[in-house]
């Protein structure tokens, strides 16, 4: 990558990070919500070697629609209509509840665009690696054998994309499983 692409690049970093600005992830740490789609896109860029502005453009934006007060239009406005249709390919209607979007995202994964495919990956990929599953004060073991099941499924969808990312996963979906088969220690009385 070089000249306008790092330009580029860093715009959408930018821009992501002021959208973003003032979220944190549900963690223990309260990590700043802008380190995710950064991990997304490094992850892309690492482990699956793309280079293509265009797909770390929508990994950097991919939550922007969804999560903050940003419009399709602002996202054209700012990188083009390609990067606007990408993004909005990743993003859920937040107006729909929970459960109509986790269908939606299983029922569409198969129509998703090369591009968008590799950002679902990396996407599910880096919440799985973020979930502390071993936190007997997060969420139920239900909820998160749930959403274990349900990546899965997403990403069954999607086989073929590319091997690295899907060894990957199945490696990080291997480890959750097991910490959930693993018995954690009671939490200390206060």
């Amino acid at each position: 990558m070089g000249g306008a692409n790092e330009v580029g690049l860093l715009a959408a970093a930018d821009f992501a990070a002021r959208k973003h600005k003032g979220q944190r992830r549900n963690d223990a740490e309260a990590t700043p919500y802008i380190n995710h789609p950064i991990a997304v896109a490094a992850l892309l860029a690492r482990v699956a070697g793309v280079k293509d502005l265009l797909t770390l453009q929508g990994a950097l934006l991919h939550d922007t629609i969804e999560d903050t007060e940003t419009s399709a239009e602002e996202i054209e406005v700012r990188f083009g209509k390609a990067v606007r249709r990408l993004v909005l390919e990743v993003t859920d209607d937040k107006t729909l509840p929970r459960p109509d979007r986790k269908r939606l995202q299983v029922e569409r994964a198969a129509k998703l665009t090369s591009r968008a495919r590799l950002i679902r990956v990396a996407d599910k990929i880096c919440n799985l690696d973020d979930m502390n599953f071993t936190n007997p004060g997060g969420w139920s073991l239900e909820r998160k054998l749930g959403y274990l099941d349900w990546s899965v499924e997403v990403i069954g969808q999607i086989r073929g994309i590319h091997p690295g990312l899907e060894k990957l996963f199945d490696t990080i979906v291997a480890e959750k499983r097991q910490l959930l088969a693993t018995p954690q220690p009671a939490e200390a009385a206060p």
